[in-house]
């Protein structure tokens, strides 16, 4: 929490001067440092989110559904249920449980598939979450263990860049100061507070750095600007948390190589449009010519005047590439059985994770816009080393004879059922060739989404599948269909925990 009046806020500078300047190990032994979030005494509080963000975190996940379900009836809509559940996560993980940013991030998803279904089914994405949150908050042990406290803010020494000293303090793995820093960042405005966190999230590549940091600042537009401290601080210590112990990712010395050498720094996006054959040639270099070359593609687009939006579909055809050339897990694991491409597969992670770099791109100041897609290239590459040569559902096309919309979809269905990913795949595709609406295949696919648990990443990647189709051009986006189907076929055999329940109190 920032300082409540510029007073108070003025008052700390000479101290947070000499904090920043010390670190927090040295200036806590001297008694000149706030206490850690995880020390305060004190509790964050979310206003007039605040009673039903303290419900969710309090309820039993066997009574929940009930609770849950009775507030719906008294009018309480999903949009709110949303952002309370998100600070109620937020407040207990801070970014730093696995299962609890996973959860995070699936509960924007979720709202976005509740506006695709039918009227008596759209409360089940978002209570299947809802009680996942539970269950993960119940089992670390509620309200007396939640990570985020309030925090003193630190500024960061008179002129330096904000967001520069963040990331030094995360490469070093200083949270305390790290959060004391941020919450002076974020006193003013929340659009900064971003583009400064922004620094640390391009500093590494790892799915769930980019897209718990995008999730968060989607979520925005649920809890109001006002919570963006709470929300992006999750990622200030997910950035703290992911240290490599002293050894720093390559992105770090190639992302200012790369600016430095393309002059990108003070340039303001393109807006020169790649053909199709543009994109899919620099996809190409993304998916099959290594991390570096990818990033050094990206950038000398940048200089050349490209837009994100093209350099941005290249670089998500390549994710897709990964998600449908994939071979599937060798070797089962829990919910994943032999063969799947579900939860944490290299494509699936590559997708949401490109799909995140494109929104960043789309928010941030011209600085981290760059900084966004030349590490969503970096980021995206270099994975291919045991793909397939041709998609894994090749072989099945030519035996998909019928054109028929209606029978289509029933073989999707089937297809799905028998958890066969080569089928579902193919026939998606041959859907979409025959010209058929994409709507009435989403219906199939969101049902199962929804239904199925899906290792933590339904929500979220069917969202990514169904967005990216939304932007992406003509001649590709189908492809994200196609890998939705697989996904999807992969994930079938285990229902979602609490569903049944819900289902039976809404009566849907």
């Amino acid at each position: 929490m920032v300082p409540n009046t510029r007073r108070e806020f003025l008052a700390d500078v000479g101290r947070g001067m000499l904090v920043a300047s010390l670190g927090s190990a040295v200036a806590t032994d001297l008694g000149l440092a706030p206490a850690s979030a995880a020390e305060g005494a004190e509790a964050l509080d979310f206003g007039k989110l605040e009673p039903l963000a303290a419900l969710l975190q309090d309820t039993p996940t066997s009574k929940l559904m009930q609770v849950l379900v009775a507030k719906l009836k008294d009018g309480i809509d999903l949009r709110t249920l949303v952002a309370a559940g998100s600070l109620a996560n937020a407040r207990e993980f801070g970014g730093k449980h696995y299962e609890g940013y996973h959860t995070f991030m699936a509960l924007a998803p979720a709202f976005e598939m509740s506006k695709e279904l039918p009227e008596a089914q759209r409360a089940l994405p978002v209570l299947k979450v809802l009680y996942r949150n539970a269950t993960h908050i119940q089992a670390k042990g509620g309200r007396k263990n939640e990570v985020l406290h309030p925090v003193k803010a630190t500024p960061a020494p008179a002129g330096k860049v904000g967001g520069e000293v963040l990331q030094e303090l995360t490469r070093k793995n200083d949270p305390a100061t790290a959060e004391g820093v941020f919450a002076a960042l974020a006193h003013d405005s929340a659009d900064d507070a971003f583009n400064h966190v922004m620094y640390c999230v391009a500093d590494d590549v790892n799915v769930h750095r980019v897209v718990l940091a995008w999730r968060s600042w989607a979520m925005l537009d649920f809890t109001g600007k006002e919570h963006a401290h709470t929300l992006l601080r999750q990622s200030v210590l997910f950035c703290c948390n992911e240290n490599r112990v002293g050894k720093p990712s390559a992105i770090q010395t190639q992302l200012p190589k790369l600016m430095d050498q393309y002059k990108l720094a003070g340039k303001k996006p393109g807006t020169r449009a790649g053909d199709d054959a543009w994109v899919e040639a620099l996809a190409k270099v993304v998916y099959a010519d290594g991390r570096d070359k990818a990033a050094d593609a990206v950038a000398a687009a940048l200089a050349e005047g490209f837009a994100p939006a093209s350099i941005s579909d290249a670089i998500n055809l390549a994710a897709n590439q990964l998600l449908l050339n994939d071979p599937g897990r060798t070797r089962a694991d829990g919910a994943k059985q032999l063969g799947s491409v579900h939860g944490d597969s290299v494509g699936l992670h590559a997708s949401d994770a490109a799909n995140a770099w494109r929104n960043i791109a789309n928010v941030s100041n011209a600085r981290n816009t760059f900084a966004a897609l030349i590490v969503g290239a970096y980021h995206t590459a270099g994975q291919n080393g045991n793909q397939l040569k041709e998609p894994f559902h090749t072989s099945e096309l030519e035996k998909i004879k019928t054109t028929d919309a209606k029978a289509l979809l029933q073989q999707t269905e089937d297809a799905i059922r028998a958890g066969n990913q080569a089928v579902a795949a193919a026939v998606a595709q041959k859907y979409g060739a025959a010209g058929h609406p994409a709507r009435a295949l989403l219906d199939v696919l969101i049902r199962y989404g929804v239904s199925e648990d899906g290792a933590l990443h339904a929500e979220k990647y069917y969202r990514t599948a169904t967005e990216e189709f939304g932007v992406t051009r003509a001649a590709f986006k189908w492809r994200q269909l196609v890998a939705l189907a697989r996904v999807t076929a992969s994930e079938f055999g285990k229902p979602a925990p609490g569903l049944d329940e819900a289902k039976r109190l809404l009566n849907a």
